[in-house]
């Protein structure tokens, strides 16, 4: 099976997004090709985000991610945007979701521990959706 191209998607790139591309790499790695991006970068991505998904799944976003802009993921199958609460970016895309998501920047670490579980079983759903369908992917959406 090709793998479906899936970028999330936040103005910022630098929490929600960027927690997004981690664990769908950690979790969905069989069927998805995961990106983020933004339409702004930061110099870092959000250190308690890090921390969170070090924590939970292992992984280092300091040393396996970066802030992007959109202009430099390839073309993607799938946008999942995070719930900016503004205009959120335009990608051309075959299949469009936004998941209303909060922004934990700020706030305490169980915050960022809810958004990171939250992201896990939304992106389990769209590996279900994509490896039960034919919905997504290069057929028609």
């Amino acid at each position: 099976m090709e793998k479906v191209k899936v970028a999330f998607v936040c103005v910022h790139n630098s929490c929600r997004s960027q927690m997004a591309e981690a664990i769908a790499k950690i979790i969905a790695a069989d069927c998805i090709e995961a990106y983020s991006a933004g339409t702004e970068v930061k110099p870092t991505i959000n250190q308690d985000a890090v921390a969170v998904i070090k924590e939970l799944y292992g992984v280092d976003m300091n040393i396996t991610q970066k802030s992007k802009l959109i202009s430099d993921i390839p073309p993607v199958d799938v946008v999942i945007t995070m719930g900016c609460n503004v205009n959120c970016p335009f990608v051309p895309c075959k299949h469009r979701e936004d998941w209303g998501l909060e922004d934990p920047t700020g706030k305490n670490k169980e915050e960022f521990i809810k958004t990171a579980k939250i992201i896990e079983g939304k992106i389990s759903n769209l590996k279900s959706k994509i490896l039960n369908s034919r919905i997504y992917g290069k057929n028609e959406i």
